[in-house]
């Protein structure tokens, strides 16, 4: 698993990077805030570990701006500051746990494996792609951590191929899943997938659904993650 350091004291950085290290991570380090809030946004990170008075941007700035795109990565403030008001605003921004300076490697390691296990809970629920998620205990879809407003038939339909990502799911797959055969016409996927692109795809930009063929669709990342497509079947 890798995690990304975000702390302009090096020394500091340096005595945590051996800790992750020596317990099985492969860790990154950022010691500047623009810098680690890029890295924290493109890489592939199991947690992020911000310190609070980082320079270019501040740790408050990089958890709010982080949580807004990457809804789900978990996040621990470092920080000197042990004020509770200092604590709670850390947390309302979106950080998952807080830790003061000075502290105990084994304490921050623990707390660590505390926020993977917590999002591992999560994670069987919550499908992601790119910077799509969808709860399924909620059924809450955001994208880029804004709430996208679907009906029944449109979650429905996104969940299906959400369930299949990077998989091409063909329209009679689609339509006995989510309708029955007697509700639903020969066109009613299409006409859905192409108002659930509208509300998915067109405002922010960057196309997750994708048609394969003349009668089958995919959920997928091909900006990021291009990959052969499998046909998936009844």
């Amino acid at each position: 698993m890798k995690i990304l350091i975000i702390e302009d004291e090096s020394s500091v950085a340096h005595v945590m990077r051996q800790a992750f290290t020596e317990a099985g991570w492969e860790v990154a380090w950022e010691s500047d805030g623009i810098r680690g809030l890029d890295s924290a946004l493109k890489g592939d990170f199991a947690v992020v570990l911000v310190d609070v008075m980082v320079p270019g941007k501040t740790g408050w700035e990089i958890v709010k701006e982080l949580r807004a795109k990457r809804p789900s990565i978990p996040i621990l403030i470092m920080t000197a500051m042990d004020d509770v008001e200092d604590k709670v605003r850390g947390l309302r921004l979106g950080a998952d746990d807080y830790l003061v300076k000075p502290f105990e490697l084994r304490e921050l390691l623990a707390r660590v494996e505390s926020l993977i296990r917590r999002d591992r809970l999560n994670r069987d629920l919550v499908t992601r792609v790119a910077d799509l998620e969808l709860d399924r205990k909620t059924r809450i879809v955001t994208r880029r951590g804004k709430p996208l407003r679907l009906n029944r038939r449109e979650y429905d339909l996104l969940e299906a191929l959400a369930s299949n990502e990077g998989k091409a799911v063909d329209r009679e797959t689609l339509q006995q899943r989510v309708w029955t055969d007697d509700e639903a016409f020969e066109k009613t996927v299409d006409v859905f997938v192409r108002t659930l692109k509208e509300k998915v795809d067109v405002p922010f930009r960057h196309e997750l659904i994708h048609s394969f063929g003349e009668d089958a669709y995919v959920l997928a990342d091909l900006g990021r993650t291009p990959r052969p497509f499998e046909v998936t079947c009844l």
